[in-house]
């Protein structure tokens, strides 16, 4: 069941902290990278974030996280992770889906178009992404030395 979380509410945060964690954990790994800039955010910056957070619980545990912001009619894509323990489950998948279906249909704007940044690296994010109609359309290198890609999708809907 994919919910609305209230971030700012601290036992929540803590669950967002927890499945970010667990997840740039294996991302890091993936990437091959010890410096990884999502494993350093807090609680307290979970808990102060102005974006949307909704996620994707099994049962009673937070399975899946979506974190998402409106901008001048473009929607951005902040964070997607899934616990390692629910891995290859069709989470993320599930979460997309719903980003642009049922999200799409209560948003206040329609954002005419939607982004993504992931690491180069990040095969699986990539192959998702496309599959749910993103293309490259940026790669750079930041300062803490991640290649990244930006990808874009014309339209919500």
């Amino acid at each position: 069941m994919i919910v609305k979380l209230d971030n700012v509410n601290e036992a929540v945060a803590k669950q967002i902290y927890t499945a970010f964690q667990r997840s740039y954990k294996i991302e890091a790994e993936l990437i091959g990278t010890q410096n990884f800039p999502p494993l350093s955010r807090t609680v307290t910056d979970i808990q102060s974030s102005q974006t949307l957070f909704y996620g994707f619980y099994d049962d009673t545990q937070l399975a899946g996280v979506i974190e998402l912001a409106i901008t001048n009619e473009q929607l951005e894509i902040n964070s997607l992770v899934v616990d390692p323990e629910h891995f290859r489950k069709g989470i993320a998948n599930g979460l997309m889906h719903f980003v642009f279906n049922d999200f799409a249909r209560t948003a206040s704007i329609k954002p005419l178009t939607s982004v993504v940044e992931t690491a180069l690296v990040n095969e699986p994010a990539i192959k998702l992404y496309k599959k749910h109609g993103f293309v490259e359309f940026k790669r750079w290198t930041p300062e803490h030395g991640i290649e990244k890609l930006a990808m874009i999708r014309e339209g919500i809907v």
